[in-house]
């Protein structure tokens, strides 16, 4: 509304501008002495004033006239184009200023707006590998998924802007959720340009997906090869997918080439927990136990996990737990003050009874970072040594609301999960798992879970008062319940047959 009225003023102004100017030449007085070949033009203000409008109009319609005709001089030489090319210079210049403005509506966010420019300009323009992908990107800006997806399909017909429409149909058939049709076109796009990183990760990422690590492994070589991944990741990745392999293998019953999977997964990345407790165990069943301690012994130097420490007690399933403690030895002199170094040496000593080693391998590790094997390893100790029951209530209590300590989380979204995978199960990420602690979060229930060890404490105070004799008590009245039957209804029979 503002902005007609003041285009109203505007015009206003002009028209009484113009007015006043024309009003003002007839008043003065003069004018414009013109002699030419014996000719003499004497001209008013006013009529020199439309003279040299008049003037500039002829030039213009000159300089337009000798451009035709130098496009019809080409014409008649042979260009085919030029006179066409003369009367579409005009339209190019409407259409190129309309494609600037949708790009400039795109870059902004404004879906709808870049899609009306994109139309203007392919009236203009008439070249649609230009103008279908403004409108197909702002379709997609705009939520018009449909008309996005039947622009990039148009996009397919021509060989110039063929991988782009590949590229946008893949990430419609991912927003859609049809990860089938999304590999098999991210598998086109990669072989019209094998180099573009955002489509190699889609493929890698698809084809854990759908576990097919031959494929994944292909597409990770070529993600080395073209330079778009660091020699130690594609080693780590490598070991990955070797490993993943490995596992489908297995599934299928092929032991032996499952066990060389495993194995060459563990030489690629040595620190890669599972595999070198896959890679562990099938030197086990080799009856090769010193490739077996190796493996696990390279592993815990790079990071102490309950995986190692169970594939390396199925050394020597048969050995008594003092054995196995002395076995342990070589194995938690690696790195002794580590959290799960002390944990598996005291559950070590728990094994064999002996529950003040248990209480010394723990430490204050109780009470200054407390999870909840920390806590379930201590009521064992509690118990052990001959505590009341009340006391290994409360420190079970204290390991259920007590964080349960590290995980295989994912980096990207915090997943948890119960088992390694190489690909997250909630973000799909590929290598993203990392044994940790999740992120802790202040844990809140109906129930107050938070305040049972101090209730198993209250209840087992109430329990030592009432043992307490009084002196002047009479002993009989302790057993009055237990003394007098009553009946599963609450009810009292000797009463009732007094009533009777």
């Amino acid at each position: 509304m503002l902005w007609s009225i003041t285009k109203i003023v505007v015009f206003i102004a002009l028209v009484a501008a113009a007015a006043f100017g024309a009003a003002h030449l007839l008043e003065m007085e003069g004018g414009v002495r013109i002699v030419m070949a014996g000719q003499e033009f004497n001209l008013t203000p006013l009529k020199a004033v439309i003279a040299l409008v008049l003037l500039v109009i002829a030039i213009w319609l000159f300089l337009k006239l000798a451009a035709f005709v130098i496009a019809l001089l080409k014409f008649i030489n042979g260009d085919e184009t030029a006179i066409s090319r003369y009367f579409d210079r005009n339209r190019q210049e409407k259409g190129y200023r309309a494609l600037t403005e949708g790009m400039m509506a795109l870059a902004s966010g404004e879906g709808e707006q870049a899609m009306s420019k994109a139309n203007k300009a392919e009236k203009y323009l008439r070249k649609p590998e230009l103008t279908n992908l403004i409108t197909a990107q702002a379709a997609e800006m705009a939520g018009d998924h449909k008309r996005a997806e039947k622009v990039y399909k148009t996009l397919l017909k021509d060989d110039r802007t063929r991988f782009v429409g590949v590229r946008g149909l893949m990430k419609q058939k991912l927003l859609a959720g049809d990860t089938q049709t999304a590999l098999r076109l991210a598998q086109t796009a990669f072989a019209l340009k094998p180099r573009h990183q955002e489509v190699q990760d889609t493929l890698l990422q698809l084809q854990a997906r759908q576990e097919d690590w031959k494929g994944a492994r292909e597409t990770l070589n070529a993600k080395l090869k073209y330079g778009a991944l660091p020699r130690d990741v594609h080693k780590r990745r490598d070991a990955v997918l070797a490993l993943s392999e490995a596992r489908g293998v297995l599934d299928e019953g092929n032991d032996i080439e499952a066990r060389e999977a495993a194995i060459e997964a563990n030489r690629k990345s040595p620190d890669l927990i599972p595999a070198a407790t896959m890679a562990a165990r099938g030197y086990i069943e080799q009856g090769a136990k010193r490739h077996a301690i190796r493996v696990i012994t390279k592993a815990w130097e790079a990071q102490p996990h309950p995986d190692l420490a169970a594939a390396f007690a199925e050394l020597e399933p048969d050995e008594t737990p003092e054995q196995r403690l002395k076995r342990f030895g070589k194995l938690l002199k690696l790195h002794p003050d580590h959290r799960e170094t002390r944990l598996l040496e005291a559950e070590l000593h728990l094994a064999a009874e002996d529950f003040p080693g248990a209480r010394r391998a723990l430490g204050d590790m109780v009470e200054n970072d407390p999870d909840a094997r920390a806590l379930t390893i201590m009521a064992a100790v509690e118990r052990g040594e001959g505590s009341s029951d009340a006391v290994v209530k409360g420190w079970l209590a204290r390991a259920l609301s007590a964080p349960r300590g590290p995980q295989w989380v994912c980096e990207n979204c915090h997943h948890i999960h119960a088992e390694w995978v190489p690909a997250c199960e909630n973000c799909h990420s590929f290598d993203t798992l990392s044994w940790t602690s999740p992120p802790s979060s202040a844990m809140s229930t109906s129930t107050g879970i938070e305040m049972l060890p101090l209730i198993v404490g209250a209840l087992e105070d109430r329990r030592e008062d009432h043992d307490i004799e009084d002196p002047g008590a009479d002993p009989d009245d302790d057993n009055i319940l237990d003394a007098t039957p009553v009946a599963e209804n609450g009810t009292d029979p000797e009463r009732e047959a007094t009533e009777k």
